[in-house]
């Protein structure tokens, strides 16, 4: 349909003309994006002037305007927008024609269960109610005549733009504080897996302040790929108004895919990168721009003075040198005036890193030049370089802000071309925070405050900035980052050795955390394992400092002082092997005094006996406590099914497993024979903080036990009663055995979506293939759990490989 068959379409000022031209033209796949938002203006445009023409003479009105402003005042409707109406009048008519001219407007509009944002006011009215309201000042800068006297709209749109020049010291700050609170309360769009197109940090809020900014005089925003940002953002609203067919401007896991689709992308992640690049060219203006507004406003509120002391004359903002070629100006990094960035290509790179530990933002005029001007880096670069960048990531938090001005303009994939692969690389599990790039340099803002701690702390740093550079690639991203992280090592002037050190940390940069949380740290293989795959102490060193670094950047969910704890009596322990110290074959441990107590009193009643301890836990790096830590004590008669009872009754009772050990333990009966016994010693956590009673979980357990009590159905019906949201499908369970796990006992790995039961399910399938579990590693990040268990069979041998691919199989088919 073309443009003027929908003009002639809207003639029929009706709701049934207007909706079904409005229906035929959301629902044309040929016109999208900018097109199609103008065309919805128009086409609202010339039913609402039939609908203001009609009811004005109905009520005898003249000297009256309908005026859209916001979104609709700048012609850019989406499918669900609102239609942000003012009905202006003069003053002259009766109070009750002009209701009723506006009775004539708004109902038709209600009648299509269209989303009605609407006020009536006389030009001094309007300006009197923006003055105290900025959203409505806000608003009214994009005042455009729908209908009516254009003389009236003129005037007020004169007057408006006047009084927000005029205002602009006082209501700029607002609008900056506005922009800040909400950023706080929404996040940033760049970084959320569900971001809020509009009103997230970088999203169209955000876009329209730019404009009001520009609009006031003070200062401008870059406008290089600002346009194209914002139509990418409402393109991407208007697809998930027609795909949801809602008003909605979140972005969800479940409509992404749709969504993508809809704009010809090949899936979530590609829209998401689409939607994170252009929330990062807004952000990035809103940051220069609001420092531009605050320089011009603190050069304005002091001009008179600095006049009358000059007499008049203009003071020069001082210069104060930061590095060769780099000078601090008016509170940024500019270039010196003999600076030469044609023939200084460390130039870019020493400007970035005297801005950063000077705590510092790079002027966007410096950033721009140094883009354009700046000549290539040779490779392998020159010490100097090397060492430049060294102290950019070693300067902390400060480097984030310099980093991502760099990028802005494009100059860090100049500099590190693979670096283009993570770029606004979205990451999928809600454990972590930051997309790829932002991680990378997060962590090694993280590891800069960890430099005391290691012999090579440059080495620590560019390791921070490269462990996760192998994803955006098929295939396991450490092996792949471990051959990308060498060449780029290389192109940064590291020697052979250096690069050999890099690619290891890389390659091994999970073994630490993965290994410490679900490996027996007991079972020599395990040090062995970890000691070849690193090879030398000071390697160990950078890995330790490497494994904290990213974890504490992943997110609050990646670290715990259980998890340090656990990393750290395993680095000891491969320490001392790597020093010569062989660890000790362990022998069957002895169980605790109050394990033994716990045995004696099982055998004399022949039921299970509890002991619940709480262990209160140290806070975390941020302050923030952890989880109440809980250690759980089971002692009962050795028997089948004693694995699923007791982790389905934690699970019944909202306890999450941590760690596990089970048992067996030997004791003389009165008859003169000995009795078998099972110990089980669980680190659990509450999951809202209250613990149960030791006499509920025991009653619980003796039910499970007998079989009166259905833990399999009581857990269906929590999961009935309590849904989980939907959100993207889970991948399927993969169930593994580790080769060279243990010479002790076979282990099984269980990878799976964490969900209430998992371990009990796990227990039953286990339970089902006749094997005894020595000992159980529980891991949870976020929604994934991974779990190992230590395995032997009634002999307590590990099991044969066609026996342990059963037992694996059998596991895997429990959970699918």
């Amino acid at each position: 349909m073309t443009s003027t068959e929908v003009t002639t379409e809207s003639e029929d000022s009706g709701p049934s003309g207007y909706a079904a031209a409005r229906l035929r033209l959301l629902q044309e796949e040929t016109r999208s994006g900018p097109p199609r938002r103008a065309a919805l203006a128009r086409l609202t445009d010339d039913w609402l002037t039939g609908l203001f023409t009609t009811a004005a003479e109905r009520a005898g009105v003249r000297g009256a305007a309908l005026v859209a402003v916001g979104g609709y005042g700048r012609g850019e409707l989406s499918p669900r927008s609102d239609l942000d109406l003012l009905l202006l009048h003069d003053g002259n008519a009766d109070a009750g024609a002009v209701a009723a001219l506006a009775d004539g407007i708004w109902y038709p509009v209600w009648d299509l269960g269209l989303a009605l944002d609407h006020s009536v006011r006389t030009p001094g009215e309007a300006r009197r109610t923006a003055g105290e309201d900025l959203k409505v000042q806000l608003g009214l800068l994009d005042a455009r005549p729908v209908a009516g006297d254009l003389g009236l709209v003129a005037g007020l749109r004169t007057a408006i733009l006047a009084d927000w020049r005029n205002q602009a010291p006082k209501r700029l700050p607002a609008l900056d504080e506005l922009c800040r609170e909400r950023a706080e309360r929404m996040g940033e769009l760049q970084f959320l897996l569900e971001p809020d197109l509009k009103e997230a940090r970088g999203g169209l809020r955000d876009a329209t302040a730019l404009r009001a900014v520009a609009a006031s005089w003070v200062a401008d925003a870059p406008r290089e790929g600002l346009a194209e940002a914002r139509r990418t953002l409402l393109d991407a609203r208007d697809a998930l108004h027609l795909t949801t067919g809602r008003a909605t401007d979140r972005l969800a896991l479940q409509e992404q895919d749709q969504v993508a689709g809809a704009l010809g992308l090949l899936d979530a992640d590609a829209l998401l990168r689409q939607v994170y690049e252009a929330a990062r060219t807004v952000s990035y203006a809103t940051d220069v721009t609001w420092r531009e507004v605050n320089r011009v406003l603190r050069a304005r509120s002091s001009r008179p003075r600095l006049r009358t002391i000059l007499g008049g004359a203009k003071a020069a903002p001082e210069r104060t040198p930061l590095a060769e070629g780099v000078v601090e100006a008016d509170g940024e990094v500019v270039l010196a005036r003999t600076a030469r960035p044609e023939r200084d290509p460390v130039l870019t790179l020493r400007a970035a890193a005297a801005a950063a530990e000077a705590g510092l933002p790079l002027s966007r005029h410096l950033v721009r030049h140094l883009g354009t001007a700046a000549q290539p880096l040779p490779v392998p670069w020159p010490a100097q370089a090397r060492e430049e960048l060294v102290t950019l990531l070693g300067a902390g938090e400060p480097t984030v802000g310099v980093w991502e001005a760099l990028e802005a303009e494009g100059i860090i994939t100049r500099l590190l071309p693979d670096w283009e692969r993570v770029h606004c690389r979205p990451q999928r599990n809600p454990v972590h925070t930051w997309t790829v790039d932002r991680h990378l340099v997060e962590t090694a803002v993280r590891a800069s405050h960890l430099t005391r701690r290691v012999g090579r702390p440059d080495l620590l740093l560019i390791a921070a900035l490269l462990h996760d550079i192998g994803k955006g690639w098929p295939g396991d991203h450490s092996v792949v980052g471990e051959v990308i992280a060498r060449d780029m090592a290389a192109r940064i002037g590291f020697d052979k050795q250096d690069v050999g050190v890099v690619a290891t940390l890389v390659r091994h940069h999970l073994l630490l955390v993965d290994t410490a949380t679900r490996r027996d740290l007991d079972d020599p293989a395990t040090v062995r394992a970890v000691a070849t795959a690193v090879g030398n102490a000071s390697t160990l060193e950078l890995l330790h400092a490497l494994t904290e670094a990213d974890a504490l950047a992943t997110g609050p969910a990646a670290w715990s002082s259980w998890r340090a704890s656990l990393v750290t009596d395993l680095v000891k322990r491969v320490a001392a092997l790597l020093a010569g110290e062989e660890p000790p074959v362990p022998e069957p441990l002895a169980p605790s005094a109050e394990q033994e107590r716990l045995a004696v009193e099982a055998l004399r009643t022949g039921e299970p006996v509890l002991s619940l301890h709480t262990r209160p836990e140290p806070a975390s790096e941020d302050g923030e406590p952890e989880p109440v830590g809980v250690e759980l004590l089971i002692a009962l008669p050795d028997r089948p099914g004693v694995l699923p009872a007791a982790a389905g009754v934690l699970a019944l009772h909202r306890l999450t497993v941590r760690a596990a050990d089970l048992r067996a333990v030997e004791l003389p009966t009165e008859l003169g024979d000995t009795a078998d016994l099972l110990v089980l010693s669980w680190r659990v956590a509450a999951e809202y903080g209250s613990l149960p009673q030791a006499t509920r979980l025991r009653a619980d357990l003796v039910r499970a036990l007998d079989g009166s009590l259905d833990i399999r159905a009581r857990l269906a019906e929590r999961e009935a009663a309590y849904p989980r949201r939907r959100g993207v499908k889970a991948p399927p369970p993969r169930v593994t055995v580790p080769a060279a796990g243990s010479r002790l006992a076979t282990v099984i790995e269980v990878r799976a979506q964490d969900a209430p039961g998992l371990l009990h399910r796990i227990g039953r399938a286990l339970d089902r293939s006749a094997v005894r579990v020595r000992s159980a590693h529980v891991s949870t990040l976020g929604a994934n759990a991974v779990d190992a268990f230590y395995v032997t069979d009634a002999a307590g041998e590990p099991l044969l490989p066609q026996r342990a691919a059963e037992v694996a199989r059998e596991v895997e088919k429990e959970l699918g």
